[in-house]
């Protein structure tokens, strides 16, 4: 995988980072962290969260408190954290949406992903996939590229909602089949969309992978072609990456990480990102990850992180704006 292979080669420095954490000698953690998850209870976000948190008081022996600042597709809570005392104290749990789609999409972006923040680790990376309904007739990811030219117009793709991560597979997915004419349907959430697509009222969905969405293809209420991740997914061996599909450039993983206001002292950042280490090496919490179709990431630093994130930025912001999609 790309960030793995980036985590690979640079696992010489996150040694040095770590060992320079352990000299440190610092009182810190002294108070409770505050994590802010900018989304609301109940999500996969704020699942992942509260169980991260949990696991994060338990390496650094102190109290790590999640509050919720929902709103603006994670913008305000990320606001909140750009501005806010940069001691450590006050985290966020942002990831894909915050700090590639919603820069991309503000014509005055309310903060700066790359410069207000410092990343202190890439926790996970959550694919997404492309499926269809089971009565559509197609049964690979190739059949499904055929049919769409054969009918232009005719076929129709749901999302999560306009601008996220499942909007901007199924645009990927018609650019690398060749500029594919289908009309994609938004809606309020993946629940609706999945619920739709196992009805038989829209043929063909982008979802995120998750244990919803796995269930449905296991129970053959609806097939997925293709999981847009560089590996199969151990909670899928039976589907193919869409490169194993034969779309090499079919790479979508949105991604979960940590960040610290900008200004964070070097030392304070390097005993988050030895603590986050600890507990990305626990098997339970890879576990917990695993099971929700994600792929645990078990080795970045902040560096590294830092240039993954640059990497999707780099990456996703001409497709974002060729959507026309706009957060203000």
């Amino acid at each position: 995988m790309r960030i793995h292979r980036c985590i690979v080669a640079g696992l010489v420095v996150g040694s040095v980072v770590c060992s320079y954490g352990a000299q440190a000698q610092t009182p810190f953690p002294g108070r409770p962290i505050r994590l802010v998850v900018p989304f609301a209870p109940g999500g996969v976000n704020d699942l992942i969260g509260r169980q991260y948190a949990a696991e994060l008081a338990r390496v650094l022996g102190g109290n790590v408190i999640v509050e919720n600042r929902s709103g603006a597709s994670g913008s305000i809570g990320a606001v909140e954290v750009a501005r806010a005392k940069p001691d450590g104290y006050t985290l966020l749990l942002g990831g894909t949406t915050t700090h590639v789609i919603n820069p991309a999409a503000m014509s005055k972006p309310a903060y700066d992903a790359s410069k207000d923040f410092v990343p202190i680790g890439v926790m996970m990376l959550a694919p997404t996939g492309v499926a269809v309904h089971p009565s559509l007739p197609v049964q690979n990811l190739m059949q499904l590229v055929a049919l769409a030219k054969a009918k232009p117009g005719s076929l129709s793709h749901a999302s999560s909602g306009v601008g996220t991560v499942t909007h901007l597979t199924g645009e990927l997915f018609k650019k690398l089949g060749g500029n594919l004419d289908m009309v994609h349907v938004p809606y309020k959430g993946a629940g609706p969309a999945l619920v739709d697509l196992i009805a038989g009222h829209v043929p063909v969905m982008t979802p995120t992978i998750s244990p919803g969405s796995l269930n449905y293809h296991q129970t053959r209420r609806m097939r997925l072609l293709a999981i847009c991740s560089e590996e199969r997914l151990q909670a899928a061996p039976d589907v193919p990456t869409g490169i194993q599909a034969g779309m090499p450039g079919l790479v979508v993983e949105a991604m979960i990480a940590t960040f610290a206001p900008a200004g964070t002292a070097k030392d304070v950042v390097d005993q988050l990102s030895q603590a986050q280490l600890k507990v990305m090496s626990d098997p339970g919490f890879q576990a917990f990850l695993r099971k929700s179709g994600a792929v645990p990431v078990t080795t970045s630093t902040p560096e590294l992180a830092g240039r993954f994130i640059k990497s999707e930025i780099e990456r996703w912001t001409p497709i974002i704006r060729a959507t026309g999609y706009k957060l203000d």
